[in-house]
């Protein structure tokens, strides 16, 4: 028989696949792409992905070594996730041992059998009245099932309590009708329980959820259950995209504006973009949702690559909020609250009802302050300031989570005159306690969510507290439904205003809304008060005054004119080194390489320090490249890490490449 050789995809950085020699009398023919190998690799033993039997190599017969075993009979991804890892490979330019192994549970990528004993099906025989649909959501239920023999992109744009849920239930439902399954990606693990909760509620068969902080064993036993058509509806975050079904009918991505479906670390890929290439793959419809689209999706209805659905009004006889801003230049505070907040926050409380206080930073206060010498607490592994926290008493870092014990004096001059200084929401947890000390405060941020099960107490709390005070990050923001809330009250408008990031304004528009729209979602009227230094700047005007469409349009006209994304394609080089020159000298040498071929249709800016130049130790410095066509930044990026690849020996520092970068 003549020689053969598998070429198998490794989780390894590197690149290309690699050649070894098969077991000894194995038959090529019993050996499917797609099943888990088990190779030796330099000191390690690795498991990866059979991706093709050949009867050619490059590897020189000394250095050719054996696979160790041979785990699988049958592939264990799907053909429509197999095409989705190699176009995502491609895409993003990363190892596609990599992507598989991100495809897969953590058990199989530890070469566990690829099978388990369900204990996970839990079904619903009552289900819930169904609620009267308006005229624009009857419209969308209408238009998402019409499609559901091909594949289509809807950009379904609904206010926020405008009902987008009960048209996902009601094109779900059409879809199990015909004995297809549906994928539910949401952007937080927290919103998970609720959304569960709602679906199981409505439907009697099986609805299963998918997400990090759930043990290895149930991750595979859902991911399972989806592969054998078990589990008909799967809820889950970003990772779930890879989730293989027996017969997928329907994709939803709820929130889709949402930057945490961006993968943020080694294999960077964005799940709503790989949600509408599996749609497109599959031939399915694929719904995005959201109340404050992003831009990329705006520009693809004007582009009519998406189908734009609307709901403009709340459902039912929820009206939205009424807002009004605070000047904060002139307005008397005590502790960021002002007590034209401050009083109508006893107003609504009076009256029975709830209300909700947004700040988006943790912790008593950003900055421990030595009120003598100037000095501030920095984390020493950080360009960044240390936090103090009240509860339990210390310093932390946010962004290392390196942690230090209060301070008795000043580390610089050894003063004792040491002041928080800023506002945290430990801190106004503190001072509305002095204020309302007979109503319920219930906080919910990073720190009061921390043990298992936490978040569901605190929303469980909520829902039983007729008054109460809601105070949180954007953690609180996102997708609940308070019934309760008549009054949000955001304590700090500003942040985004004044960003290096260019698309900090976006983020800060969407979740101004986000919060906002936590009012007067029933039966009673809400009003929304936002605190500002800048009442007349025009983004916010714009926003309050006209609507995110608006605020929408003038952002693009913004970007189209800076040629910025979405209307040019970047990459991201960034490297990280323990020495700053380093990194800097790396990506230096990187844009040099490309330097002879750079043409008028490519951009490379920098090297630059990234917003945080400093992180966990680690310098860091970025390299912006830059298209106006797709095309021609991925033949760009192709060559380039070729050059990359045949300098890997001299590489010294930890880089990676983002495409298509959020942050």
């Amino acid at each position: 028989m003549e020689p053969f050789y598998l070429r198998i995809a490794l989780p390894t950085p590197l690149r290309g696949l690699f050649d070894y020699l098969p077991p000894q009398r194995v038959d090529p023919k019993a050996l499917m792409p797609g099943i888990r190998i088990k190779v030796p690799f330099q000191s390690r033993t690795l498991i990866g992905i059979l991706v093709e039997i050949t009867t050619s190599t490059t590897v020189p017969d000394e250095k050719m070594k054996q696979v160790l075993e041979v785990i699988d009979e049958q592939p264990v991804l799907e053909a429509d996730i197999d095409q989705l890892c190699q176009w995502a490979a491609n895409y993003y330019h990363h190892s596609l041992g990599e992507v598989y192994a991100a495809a897969m549970p953590a058990l199989l990528r530890k070469g566990k059998p690829a099978d388990s004993k369900m204990d996970l099906l839990k079904t619903n025989e009552q289900q819930e009245k169904l609620p009267t649909l308006n005229d624009a959501q009857q419209c969308a239920v209408d238009m998402i099932t019409k499609a559901k023999d091909h594949f289509q992109t809807f950009l379904l744009d609904g206010v926020t309590g405008s009902g987008k849920t009960e048209v996902y239930l009601r094109v779900i439902d059409e879809i199990l009708k015909l004995d297809k399954q549906a994928l539910v990606l949401v952007p937080e693990i927290s919103l998970t329980p609720q959304t569960i909760a709602r679906f199981r509620s409505r439907f009697s068969v099986p609805v299963l959820a998918l997400h990090s902080n759930m043990t290895e064993l149930a991750r595979l036993k859902v991911w399972l259950a989806a592969k054998k058509g078990d589990a008909k509806i799967v809820i889950g975050t970003r990772s779930a995209i890879f989730t293989p079904f027996a017969n997928l009918g329907l994709i939803i991505v709820d929130e889709e504006h949402d930057p945490s479906f961006k993968q943020q670390d080694r294999f960077r890929y964005h799940a709503r973009d790989l949600a509408v290439m599996r749609a497109s793959l599959n031939h399915i419809p694929i719904v995005l949702g959201s109340a404050t689209p992003s831009l990329e999706s705006i520009l693809n209805v004007k582009r009519e690559r998406y189908h734009y659905l609307s709901l403009p009004m709340r459902a039912g006889n929820a009206v939205l909020p009424q807002y009004q801003m605070i000047d904060l230049r002139y307005a008397k505070t005590e502790e960021g609250i002002s007590d034209v907040l401050l009083k109508t926050m006893r107003e609504n409380l009076d009256a029975g009802n709830q209300v909700m206080l947004f700040l988006n930073r943790r912790g008593f206060a950003p900055v421990l302050y030595c009120a003598d010498c100037t000095w501030i607490a920095g984390c020493a592994r950080c360009e960044a300031r240390m936090v103090y926290h009240s509860k339990p008493s210390g310093l932390r870092c946010h962004h290392c989570d390196s942690r230090k014990k209060m301070p008795s004096c000043c580390e610089q001059c050894g003063a004792d005159n040491l002041q928080p200084v800023g506002l945290g929401t430990q801190r106004l947890e503190q001072m509305l306690q002095t204020h309302f000390p007979s109503v319920p405060i219930i906080r919910v941020d990073r720190d009061s969510t921390q043990r298992k099960d936490a978040l569901q107490t605190l929303l469980d709390q909520i829902h039983a507290s007729p008054k109460a005070i809601l105070l949180g990050t954007q953690m609180l923001a996102k997708g609940h439904h308070f019934p309760q809330v008549t009054l949000v009250g955001m304590v700090e408008a500003d942040s985004g205003l004044f960003s290096a990031d260019f698309r900090a304004a976006e983020q800060m528009g969407q979740l101004l809304l986000q919060v906002a729209g936590r009012a007067g979602r029933a039966e009673k009227p809400g009003t929304v008060l936002i605190q500002t230094r800048h009442p007349d700047h025009p983004l916010l005007k714009t926003l309050i005054e006209e609507g995110y469409q608006r605020f929408s349009e003038v952002l693009l006209t913004e970007r189209e004119q800076a040629l910025l994304p979405p209307f040019s394609y970047a990459a991201m080089f960034r490297a990280e080194a323990h020495a700053e020159k380093s990194a800097s000298e790396f990506l230096t040498g990187v844009k040099k390489m490309c330097s002879a071929w750079l043409t008028d249709a490519v951009t490379v800016f920098g090297p630059v320090p990234a917003l945080l130049a400093k992180r966990k130790g680690l310098h860091c410095q970025q390299l912006f490249v830059q298209s106006s066509h797709r095309g021609t930044l991925q033949g760009f990026l192709k060559r380039l890490l070729a050059e990359m690849d045949k300098e890997k020996g001299k590489q010294t520092v930890k880089w990676v490449l983002d495409v298509d970068p959020v942050a």
